[in-house]
């Protein structure tokens, strides 16, 4: 059986010491439990504001960026999908644990909330097209979770940040690095 990262996560501090994360299976109600650890009100993200940024700040880093901070007070989850390296495919191996976020984003915890799907890749390209990868990426998950999936397509938001936080910073062109992270952005309006 596969391992996956699983656990709540900050955006300006975990992804920067990946560290915080640990291996564990995979399961729907343990993607429940980590998802709907949201605290009060969460915060107004604009995404179209968080994608601008990534794509002026792509190899400079964005953890800093005021909007990007915004997301460590959400709760959020990594998994590991696999794709082939500079690939948008998702693996077959993978559409299980889609299947199983899917299964969570169904649950009546989490019906009532819109997600940030994040896409990042390894660094075995320049930073620009690990950009435009890791966003493609994000959509490819997006778009299983409403078409396969049948998860209300305007509960999903998806961007790409590249290569900008690895899970493994000692080894960026490592393909534990092409992931996808889940950030629950409160409630659906």
């Amino acid at each position: 059986m596969k391992s996956f990262r699983l656990g709540t996560m900050f955006v300006a501090g975990l992804l920067l010491a990946p560290g915080h994360s640990f291996s564990q299976e995979l399961s729907s109600p343990q993607v429940v439990r980590t998802l709907d650890r949201l605290e009060g009100a969460a915060p107004a993200i604009d995404i179209a504001v968080l994608v601008e940024e990534a794509a002026t700040s792509a190899g400079k880093g964005m953890a800093a960026l005021p909007d990007w901070q915004k997301l460590s007070k959400l709760s959020q989850l990594i998994v590991e999908i696999d794709f082939e390296n500079d690939s948008i495919a998702i693996e077959p191996k993978s559409y299980r644990t889609v299947g199983m976020i899917a299964d969570a984003l169904h649950h009546p915890n989490l019906r009532r909330y819109k997600f940030l799907v994040v896409g990042h890749t390894s660094s075995t390209g320049d930073a620009k097209h690990n950009l435009d990868l890791s966003q493609k990426r994000a959509n490819a998950i997006t778009e299983a979770l409403s078409t396969t999936f049948a998860v209300a397509p305007d509960r999903l938001f998806a961007i790409g940040v590249g290569e900008e936080w690895p899970v493994d910073p000692a080894n960026p062109k490592a393909a534990d690095n092409r992931r996808v992270q889940l950030v629950n952005l409160g409630l659906v309006k």
